[in-house]
């Protein structure tokens, strides 16, 4: 995202006028935009950049071949993927599908699907930076000092000189900077890294607990909002 937390499109076509219309919906709802002429030089630009959002001026093989590549992976989480299309057809790998001709009208209700999605996928993967000490508890009754390093909607991560393996399952309190009382946590080792890192898996939140980190979260995670609400 860019530094004032809006999403960044990369707009894939050569008709101006589809630019125009797509791209005022796209401004309005506070999406910047990166153009480009080709989908042969597509792909290279999304290894400079972080890109939340591909919109395809679909093109056949060779929008093909770059959605087949985005899907592959790189440097990148898959980003959200819009479609414009000129017949009916299915459009494997787009995760929104805009039908030609282009208006105002209708290219609305798409891109705000796409950006519901970008919304949700932004929140589900984001991770905050805490760098918290805290005393982790195994089942067994053994505790250990751990670093928390980040936390997201799904897990954290975590940092120490004798790391957990995993499948172990821990419990610990922690502090979330702003909020005045510590949340409870249990969570599973996913994976470790011999430098020190680990990640887990929330197993167990109490309710009320959950709610204060959902909330916490959720503030972290403010994005800019559209212009046009309509």
């Amino acid at each position: 995202m860019t530094s004032d937390m809006a999403f960044e499109c990369l707009f894939v076509s050569k008709d101006a006028g589809v630019f125009k219309i797509v791209g005022r919906i796209l401004r309005d709802l506070s999406i910047s935009i990166k153009l480009c002429l080709s989908c042969s030089t597509a792909f290279d630009m999304l290894d400079r950049g972080s890109t939340d959002l591909v919109v395809v001026d679909w093109e056949g093989r060779e929008s093909s071949e770059l959605l087949q590549r985005i899907w592959q992976g790189g440097k990148w989480k898959t980003p959200t993927i819009v479609a414009i299309s000129s017949t009916d057809s299915r459009v494997p790998g787009a995760h929104v599908v805009l039908r030609k001709p282009v208006t105002t009208e209708n290219s609305k209700k798409p891109f705000r699907e796409a950006y519901s999605h970008m919304l949700l996928d932004y929140r589900r993967h984001a991770r905050h930076a805490l760098m918290t000490p805290v005393v982790a508890n195994f089942d067994d009754g053994r505790s250990i000092p751990l670093t928390i390093t980040d936390i997201g909607d799904g897990g954290v991560g975590l940092s120490g000189k004798n790391l957990p393996i995993n499948g172990d399952v821990l419990s610990f309190r922690l502090p979330l900077p702003g909020f005045s009382r510590e949340i409870q946590i249990q969570a599973r080792v996913l994976w470790t890294r011999e430098y020190g890192r680990a990640g887990c898996e929330f197993v167990r939140i109490p309710p009320v607990d959950l709610i204060c980190l959902h909330d916490w979260l959720k503030a972290k995670s403010q994005v800019k909002k559209p212009r046009n609400a309509d």
